[in-house]
């Protein structure tokens, strides 16, 4: 049973959860730079990250799942760019997205690989997508009061073996949110230094893993990277305010 979009929508306006999707952004950006002229697709509920790219991409959409209830974000005063989707089949033709991040998505997949069957479908050929997940080993798969303590947790060999056997050639992977999930001042003020002390003392103690991989038509089982994407992890600048509604 997926979270409603009513709890996530509460929590990242929260402080705890304002930190969390700065982290994220940056991690993203890191990775896919601006995504200038890209084609950009979020799934789960990847709204709180989006943000990050600004106008750049050609193309921005959140697919919010069903379950979530209608959701309504107003992306860069370019009006709604929301769509509800099923995991099995998403109303998008073949092909349609350069880059694709999947955010509180695939925890609670009913069929985690029938859900990457479909996202491989929409993705561009040679398009890159990003798998964020829970990690298993995290202190935040734990935190249920967070959205990242439901579902089904995920270690990065397991998210690099579904991608690798989906069709996909992982090429990066990295872990994020060092920070404690505890919503006080001293960690939602030092996001950055959490992240650097974390990667340093417990590099696979990430609350979330990140793993990135391209879209080929065959795809070697068991290929993947296991370094981090970057060195230096980025926080990224403050997301422009935003409107979200329920109807």
């Amino acid at each position: 049973m997926r979270q409603d979009a009513v709890t996530l929508e509460r929590f990242y306006a929260a402080p705890l959860g304002q930190a969390v999707s700065r982290v994220l952004a940056g991690k993203m950006t890191d990775i896919w730079g601006d995504a200038r002229g890209l084609s950009v697709l979020g799934l789960g509920f990847a709204i709180p990250i989006l943000d990050a790219f600004g106008q750049a991409p050609s193309r921005i959409v959140a697919g919010v799942p069903f379950e979530h209830g209608p959701v309504v974000w107003d992306y860069s005063g370019r009006g709604n760019a929301t769509v509800s989707i099923g995991d099995e089949r998403m109303p998008f033709p073949d092909g349609m997205f350069d880059r694709v991040i999947v955010l509180h998505g695939l925890e609670e997949a009913g069929n985690p690989r029938t859900y990457l069957r479909e996202i491989w479908r929409i993705t561009a050929p040679e398009g890159r997508i990003v798998l964020a997940a829970s990690n298993r080993a995290g202190l935040w798969s734990r935190a249920t009061r967070t959205p990242f303590g439901h579902g089904r947790p995920w270690s990065r060999a397991q998210l690099m073996n579904l991608l690798s056997s989906g069709l996909f050639q992982v090429t990066a992977s990295t872990s994020a949110l060092y920070m404690p999930p505890m919503a006080t001042g001293l960690v939602t003020s030092a996001a950055e230094g959490w992240e650097t002390i974390g990667r340093l003392v417990a590099p696979g103690l990430g609350g979330v893993v990140l793993v990135e991989a391209v879209k080929r038509l065959y795809a070697s089982p068991g290929g993947g990277a296991v370094a981090p994407v970057t060195e230096k992890v980025r926080i990224a600048r403050p997301a422009a305010s935003q409107r979200r509604e329920r109807h």
